[in-house]
């Protein structure tokens, strides 16, 4: 079944019409057809650079059509993938790794250690962008023998394997992508993984087809339709009407209601993406009784229980249970009174506030804005007045990386594979292009536990870390959150903790 932009935008209006007026569905999925309401557009078919490549929204796309370097089961604990082993020598000098035979890239070709080795220079070389090049770098001078592949490692990074099950950890066809180039590939991207892409529009819609050779097994539905609907009420829409058979991240209230009704289910669990608020170091920011009395002001048990419909779970520091660093005992009190004494110390009532500007996006996860709006009446109580500007994601990215983000600003930050480094490490690490926060004072403590080799001793400096950040209030982070699937009862889903939807995780019922 071929389609394209217009029959497809034909027939979302179709399904809108009817399900306003109560006439039966007309777009019911039918053999081997599955169509998916997805939160976000895609905006760039490498997933290796650019602002896309680290965006943790879009990686359930890129896992469709490519395989990561090292795989991860639904329940975020790794697996052999296009690499079957992988580790150190002793004295952590060298890493081996035993790639996969037998796989292929989408076009035919055999997939090889070759590609591996091109993958991986082309991540660690600065001049090809890739937003993480700063882990990449740290092993080189590969050598390939047979199936097996070693490297030097030029500084240690006790996370480098870790990351080839996250952002930017992806192979790429060396052989086709220097014969089509960098725009032939984003016209024409393969991948080995269990969907090959068979249409495309930007800002439309994903047509993929499964990949029969996937050394995995082929892939339960045949061909996958993923609509781009930014908006969660069109994307209620498209479930409600049939148009959809599977949607994510809507309103929590709009998913109690579509569970409940006849040929509709649901998934629901915490994931490893939380919310949070980033403080940049500029303007009241640099004020410590500012910083704490926004913190302290936020009631966020209130947020999950009020907007939230008690999904999710608050949070104190930038890790969740799940990761390696948790600690329980870093609390971060909520604390009105205080905050008033702390803004009244610096000058600032409800009758003279402390002003700023707070970014945020307005749907791209459920109450985003909402949230924000409560928070704001809750800091203008204690007095602190904050403006609220909306932004799409992508700008968020465009601004983080100038470092150029408002005072606040609300973000999604995913971390799938639960190290430390990767939430609060890269967060809040000045010299990273991915943090908001840029002192001197966290810098120090942060840079010592980048190569670390004892593990212990690795934890427990993120645990310390943790705790100076929550004592000087440089982040506020506030709920992990619960990811809702809605989906019809003809498919099965299982719901992946990274918060990536997976079609190849999809069966029929």
């Amino acid at each position: 079944m071929k389609i394209n932009r217009r029959e497809l935008l034909g027939y979302s209006a179709a399904a809108l019409g009817v399900a306003a007026i109560g006439l039966p569905k007309i777009a019911k999925a039918a053999a081997g057809e599955l169509t998916i309401a997805y939160n976000v557009n895609l905006p760039s078919w490498d997933p290796t650079t650019g602002p896309s490549a680290v965006n943790p929204t879009i990686q359930g796309l890129y896992q469709s059509v490519f395989d990561q370097i090292i795989s991860q089961k639904p329940d975020l604990s790794f697996a052999p993938g296009l690499l079957t082993e992988w580790g150190w020598n002793d004295d952590r000098t060298k890493v081996t790794m035993t790639v996969r035979e037998g796989v292929k890239w989408h076009d035919g070709s055999p997939f090889t250690p070759e590609d591996v080795v091109w993958s991986l220079q082309r991540a660690g070389d600065e001049k090809t962008g890739n937003p993480i090049q700063f882990v990449w770098k740290n092993v080189n001078n590969f050598k390939i023998d047979g199936n097996k592949i070693t490297g030097d490692v030029v500084q240690f990074d006790p996370v480098y394997f870790k990351w080839m099950s996250f952002l930017t950890g992806y192979i790429l066809p060396k052989a086709y992508y220097e014969k089509v180039g960098a725009e032939g590939f984003e016209k024409a991207p393969i991948g080995t993984g269990p969907y090959m892409v068979e249409k495309f529009e930007r800002n439309a819609f994903l047509r993929l087809k499964a990949n029969p050779n996937y050394w995995g097994g082929k892939p339960a539905f045949e061909n996958v339709t993923i609509k781009f609907v930014t908006d969660a009420a069109s994307r209620v829409a498209e479930i409600e009407s049939g148009s959809s058979q599977v949607t994510l991240e809507i309103p929590y209230e709009e998913y109690d209601r579509l569970i409940a009704k006849d040929g509709l289910a649901g998934s629901i669990k915490n994931v490893s993406d939380i919310g949070m608020i980033f403080f940049n170091n500029k303007d009241a920011m640099l004020d410590k009784n500012v910083r704490q009395a926004a913190v302290m002001a936020v009631d966020k048990e209130l947020l999950v229980k009020r907007l939230l419909r008690g999904y999710g779970q608050p949070i104190d520091t930038l890790e969740t249970p799940e990761y390696a660093a948790y600690d329980p005992s870093i609390k971060v009190e909520h604390n009105p009174e205080k905050a008033k004494k702390l803004l009244a110390a610096s000058g600032y009532s409800t009758k003279k506030p402390a002003k700023f500007t707070i970014q945020t996006t307005k749907g791209f996860k459920p109450k985003d804005y909402e949230m924000v709006q409560a928070i704001v009446g809750m800091w203008r109580k204690v007095g602190i007045e904050a403006e609220i500007e909306v932004y799409e994601i992508a700008k968020h990215y465009e601004l983080r990386a100038a470092h150029k983000l408002a005072p606040a600003a609300f973000y999604n930050w995913g971390n799938s594979i639960g190290d430390p480094t990767t939430s609060t490490g890269f967060a809040m690490f000045g010299p990273s292009p991915h943090s908001s926060w840029k002192t001197d004072d966290l810098d120090a403590k942060i840079g010592p536990l980048w190569g670390e080799k004892d593990e212990a001793k690795r934890i427990a400096g993120w645990k310390a870390v943790d705790k100076y950040i929550a004592e000087e209030a440089y982040v506020l982070p506030l709920i992990q959150y619960a990811q809702p699937i809605v989906h019809s009862k003809k498919v099965n889903v299982v719901q992946h903790i990274s918060g990536a939807l997976l079609p190849a995780l999809m069966t029929p019922a």
